[in-house]
């Protein structure tokens, strides 16, 4: 393998007045020709921000490249000009982002995008023959017909798809992935790491792919780098970082990622929420040219929650399980079907708007993305009293709880004066958990509450959920696509597949003997982090 890519002494200055002066501090890392280099580290470790300053993407004019060389075929791409450097953007190097939602023009259509980057760069074939052969290459169906789609009308994996496909468009050599398969469902996760595996041997491709999962690290790396505060502390082969880590913060990361084993199942309580014949249709009008259509999003799903309990609801994007939360919680009203909360009398599911004061004190939600879900326009502190003071607690009273509550979730109480985008995401989430701890629940619907989140801020939301439980008793609802967090969290699991549950039982059967096949299916999509028990031993502070 040939040298690719050679990062030297690498350094990014942060703004005056942030928390360190360097967000990457002499970085030095290599990649060769048909090698995978992984970089791996917690938010804020400098690994996208390295990414980026590859190809001079940085996202901020306050972020300053201070020192540094990075090589790209021998020729340093931070002393190019703007020419030069736009002749390798795209071409020579290509990028997959982590959100392609945010990253695709949603007033385009797929085929446009892709063919942009052909015209760019002076495709010299048939670029539309060109833009078809990537589609199937990465696998969308009906390539013919998907062109002529804008982003929006795709699911996540088929986005994630185009945006690999814009990336080889131009026959790369170097690619640099960074996060591609983060908010993915583990099925569809393991189709786009078997993608880029591909496309690498089959175009003998350089591929840096930054991530927070270690899963991800022992299906792809080659070789392994442990960035911290952005400095790079370990560096070798996959195998040896994986089996036996030198420094202690890479024996916490790994030690961070939930096992896929059932946790001590708790005694059965008294039952808290019966839900039966659960059922919502989504309907789209026809057209002049299109027909009307109907989608079952949830199909006459039943559950039990007891109290104390977790019951995980799993499954791929698109399964229902974001809708069934909503239906939980009167976001969304159901088509069909009863719900019946302890306290609450008959089927709540069918009551007037006016009449659901009581549920919305007794249910409340956690959503996945806690930023879009905080007001940034009021302080936290407002956030999480609002609620109260609805409710009647006066504003004084609500506030002082809300610093209360603070403290409870571990966030500094003087941090209540401060506005959410002040925070990092897993203090983000703390908040928004407050938040629901303000109106004192009997129930906690979770909608993928950690699924953007590395390993170890991961861990600690966990450990918090699991505190609050065994402290006042909240059953919980948790949906998730991750079976090694279900693992973690679940008394029982329910196994949703196109809006219907296939399989649900106690966590230990479903995880060590599934019975459907889409349950074996999703557990065989989990990658396998190869490890040992020394090195988790040693992580976890055993001797």
């Amino acid at each position: 393998m040939s040298e690719l890519l050679e990062i030297r002494d690498l350094s990014i200055a942060l703004p005056p007045g942030a928390d360190r002066p360097l967000a990457v501090e002499n970085l030095s890392l290599r990649v060769r020709r048909g090698q995978t280099l992984c970089v791996v580290g917690e938010s804020g470790s400098g690994k996208s921000l390295a990414a980026a300053a590859i190809v001079r993407l940085l996202p901020s004019t306050a972020l300053r490249i201070t020192a540094g060389q990075v090589l790209f075929d021998g020729r340093d791409t931070l002393a190019m000009d703007t020419d030069e450097l736009l002749a390798i953007r795209g071409g020579r190097i290509g990028y997959v982002f982590q959100d392609p939602l945010s990253c695709l023009n949603p007033l385009e259509r797929v085929g446009v995008q892709v063919r942009e980057v052909l015209d760019r760069h002076g495709w010299p074939g048939d670029r539309h023959q060109r833009v078809q052969e990537m589609l199937t290459d990465v696998g969308l169906p009906s390539p013919d017909t998907l062109v002529h789609k804008y982003p929006w009308q795709l699911s996540g994996g088929q986005r994630q798809r185009v945006m690999i496909a814009i990336a080889l468009a131009a026959d790369p050599a170097l690619v640099i992935a960074d996060e591609p398969t983060t908010a993915l469902d583990v099925t569809t996760q393991a189709q786009i790491l078997r993608l880029l595996r591909e496309m690498q041997a089959r175009r003998n491709l350089g591929l840096l792919l930054i991530t927070h999962d270690f899963g991800v690290v022992s299906e792809m790396a080659d070789e392994v780098a442990v960035l911290k505060d952005g400095r790079l502390i370990e560096h070798g082969p996959r195998d040896a970082v994986l089996r036996d880590p030198q420094q202690d913060y890479t024996r916490r990361l790994l030690a961070a990622v939930p096992p896929l084993t059932p946790r001590t199942l708790r005694t059965p309580t008294e039952p808290l929420l019966a839900a039966t014949g659960l059922g919502k249709t989504w309907h789209t009008r026809g057209g002049l040219w299109r027909r009307g259509t109907s989608t079952h999003a949830v199909a006459d799903v039943a559950l039990t929650v007891g109290r104390g309990e977790t019951v995980a609801v799993v499954g791929e994007s698109g399964s229902g399980k974001s809708t069934l939360a909503r239906l939980l919680v009167r976001l969304t009203d159901a088509d069909h079907g009863t719900a019946r909360l302890e306290g609450l009398g008959d089927d709540y599911l069918a009551l007037p708007a006016h009449a659901l004061a009581p549920l919305r004190r007794a249910v409340q939600m956690v959503f996945q993305d806690p930023f879009a879900s905080l007001n940034p326009r009021h302080t936290v502190g407002e956030s999480i009293a609002m609620g109260p003071i609805a409710n009647g607690t006066p504003r004084a009273q609500a506030l002082d709880e809300a610093r209360a509550l603070l403290a409870r979730v571990k966030v500094d109480p003087k941090a209540a004066d401060r506005y959410p985008n002040e925070f990092s995401g897993g203090q983000r989430q703390r908040i928004v958990i407050a938040r629901a701890l303000a109106m004192h629940p009997r129930l906690l619907v979770a909608d993928e509450p950690v699924s953007a989140l590395d390993v170890s801020v991961q861990a600690e939301i966990l450990e918090l959920l699991e505190e609050i439980q065994a402290r006042d008793g909240v059953g919980m609802v948790f949906i998730t696509h991750d079976l090694r967090v279900a693992s973690r969290m679940a008394d029982r699991i329910l196994v949703m597949s196109k809006g219907r549950v296939v399989e649900q039982g106690d966590a230990r059967a479903i995880l060590t003997d599934p019975q459907h096949p889409y349950t074996r299916e999703l557990l065989a999509a989990v990658p396998r982090i190869e490890t040992t028990p020394v090195a988790l031993a040693l992580a976890r502070g055993h001797d």
